[in-house]
């Protein structure tokens, strides 16, 4: 049967619009004003180990990283920038925290960006003229790092421990040195585990001013409890427009942090979406193993990069409404499933041809968008 392919002519609804923010630039990469979120991550090898460094950079360049952060917390690790950053595929920030020499190597050593962290850089307040006078001369972005777990100890004093308030005095303080220099090009972070005081920072945070601003919930945990905080936080910020750029804080490979901030942005339709597998939590009602079957689709089409969404359905209620909804679907029972293509029905395979069929089918989809006809969205129901 033919059916016709393609995605809406329209662009894909959000819940409100971009707070106006002004517009940077980390390398080859847009932050802020209407550049779309990206997303970033942190390498966890030794950054005086170019080739591990420059190997899981690559990592999650294929994963859809778009900015990489470094550590460098030694002379030996300032001296490995310049070819990290020269042979990176995406743009490179220096994290200093202490010394503030290291600053300086990370902008002569042509890094896109420098993460400062204001509450722990001895006398920062000091080296804010010389910080901005060379990435200004160098043409290079900053980020302020307001932390909770390293604020400044004259904050801590006068607010009892890390506030929503507190963090924002910070960045707004510290913003305000570097603006009296003349300096703009910065982006603004203020960090807390708890995402109901990172919220609420946030949100002061983006009355103050029109800095781009960097989310983050930090140290948010294991995968499951991080990813859960993170797309907490950032969904209640993301949904109100607030956020140009975003990094989810695992304990667990720097790769998944990507995955899962693709996955928040492109659940709000902040980025295009991909693959989306759409699938029932299972009940009484079921006549299929959901969860073999969703995982076996999930599993046969990884790495697939066109818009489908994948619906699937293990029952008769909600199965064939959710595929005909899809561009791929399957509504399964009685040991058969209907697999639809775009709300049509365009053919019926025993149970043991269901995974086989939605592959083929999905392959197909991404045969024609590739060649340039459009493509659906897919759903396994």
């Amino acid at each position: 049967m033919n059916v016709a392919l393609g995605m809406p002519p329209l662009p894909p609804p959000v819940l409100a619009p971009r707070r106006p923010s002004r517009k940077i630039r980390v390398g080859k990469v847009e932050v802020g004003g209407d550049a779309p979120v990206s997303v970033q991550s942190m390498t966890t090898t030794p950054t005086t180990d170019i080739n591990a460094t420059l190997q899981q950079i690559a990592e999650l360049t294929a994963a859809g990283c778009d900015i990489v952060r470094v550590a460098v917390p030694s002379a030996d690790d300032a001296e490995a920038l310049p070819i990290i950053a020269k042979k990176s595929q995406i743009p490179v920030i220096a994290d200093i925290h202490f010394q503030p020499k290291y600053v300086f190597a990370a902008i002569d050593a042509g890094c896109a960006a420098v993460r400062v962290n204001p509450g722990n850089i001895k006398k920062f307040d000091d080296k804010v003229g010389e910080i901005a006078k060379a990435a200004k001369d160098a043409g290079i972005s900053l980020r302020i790092g307001v932390n909770a777990g390293s604020l400044d100890p004259r904050l801590l004093q006068k607010y009892g421990k890390a506030t929503p308030e507190a963090l924002v005095e910070s960045a707004v303080w510290e913003a305000s040195l570097f603006e009296e220099h003349d300096f703009h090009d910065f982006k603004i972070s203020v960090k807390h585990n708890d995402p109901v005081v990172m919220v609420r920072a946030y949100e002061l945070l983006a009355e103050r001013g029109d800095w781009p601003l960097h989310l983050g919930v930090t140290e948010a945990g294991p995968a499951f409890q991080g990813t859960i905080k993170s797309a907490t936080a950032f969904g209640a910020l993301l949904s109100k427009g607030i956020g140009d750029t975003i990094r989810v804080s695992l304990s667990a490979p720097p790769v998944e942090e990507v995955k899962v901030g693709n996955q928040i942005l492109q659940s709000l339709n902040l980025r295009p979406r991909k693959l989306e597998i759409v699938s029932c939590p299972s009940c009484g009602r079921a006549q299929v193993d959901v969860y073999t079957l969703a995982d076996r689709v999930t599993a046969g089409l990884e790495g697939m990069e066109v818009p489908l969404r994948v619906a699937v359905m293990g029952c008769v209620v909600n199965g064939p409404g959710e595929a005909r909804e899809a561009d791929l679907g399957v509504a399964s029972g009685n040991g058969k499933g209907q697999i639809f293509v775009k709300g049509e029905v365009v053919k019926t395979v025993p149970e043991s041809e269901i995974v086989e069929t939605l592959i083929e089918e999905a392959m197909r989809i991404a045969e024609s968008m590739d060649a340039g006809d459009g493509g659906p969205v897919v759903t396994v129901a």
